[in-house]
């Protein structure tokens, strides 16, 4: 299988890339071992590696934000993935649609420049 070319780092993992499939918005960064990519080729869900928990993780198995595949490429040195997916309401623990919701401005602040599509106290109280 070519998956087996992949470059995983030292780590064992290789950073995944999660894109919007329709608008191209990039939603996160996570990371991925052997284990969790072949969960996401064979689920059409995205699977995770928690480098602080130290196990695997489906994307909105607590949430239900889960991110369907749409394509998944690799890039020029076969160490990174961009994973195009329809994803369900927000990718982001805080409650915003996007994990990059916030800007840098040119003094170097942090602005918010989106709004939250969820509160998650009403996910993760559950």
């Amino acid at each position: 299988m070519d998956v087996d070319k992949l470059n995983f780092k030292n780590d064992g993992l290789i950073p995944a890339i999660i894109q919007d499939c329709e608008n191209l918005q990039v939603l996160m960064v996570g990371y991925m071992n052997k284990e969790a990519l072949r969960l996401t080729l064979e689920t059409g869900t995205v699977h995770f590696y928690s480098r602080s928990r130290k196990k695997l993780w489906k994307k909105g198995e607590t949430s239900g934000h889960v991110q369907k595949v749409k394509e998944i490429l690799v890039d020029c040195d076969e160490d990174t993935l961009l994973i195009k997916v329809q994803q369900k309401t927000a990718s982001c623990h805080e409650g915003y649609r996007s994990c990059f919701f916030r800007k840098l401005d040119d003094r170097g602040n942090l602005k918010i420049v989106e709004k939250k599509v969820f509160e998650p106290e009403d996910i993760y109280k559950k």
